[in-house]
């Protein structure tokens, strides 16, 4: 699989597992059945998981430029999981912009955070 392709499908998958996985806290009627603040902690937790794979499986192989990669894969699906938010989890939740960033978008700096210390590491 090339770098691009793998980048995007991995990115897309940051994104799509947690959002599936999220259904599970919530009634057929859109409820949602634990404490908000437990699921906002367990979503964290479920992102950098996926995040922390998908990254360590990208890395693996890369022999050259782990910083530069660390940086762009950063950018790249920081963007994607706030575009498909913004396309698809806001109008669900009915939520305004800035509550959205206030609440959820904010988390994403995670993903560039993550994937620029393992680029850092890898080139060291």
């Amino acid at each position: 699989m090339n770098r691009t392709l793998k980048m995007v499908l991995f990115g897309f998958l940051t994104w799509l597992i947690p959002f599936l996985f999220a259904f599970l806290f919530y009634s057929k009627e859109g409820t949602l059945l634990i404490d908000i603040f437990l699921f906002k902690s367990i979503m964290l937790i479920v992102g950098s998981v996926v995040g922390a794979f998908l990254l360590v499986s990208y890395f693996k192989k890369l022999k050259k430029n782990q910083l530069k990669e660390g940086i762009i894969i950063g950018i790249v699906w920081f963007a994607m999981d706030i575009l498909l938010d913004l396309i698809i989890l806001v109008p669900m939740s009915k939520m305004g912009i800035g509550a959205y960033f206030a609440q959820i978008g904010i988390r994403y700096l995670t993903i560039p955070i993550m994937s620029i210390a393992i680029g850092y590491v890898a080139k060291k």
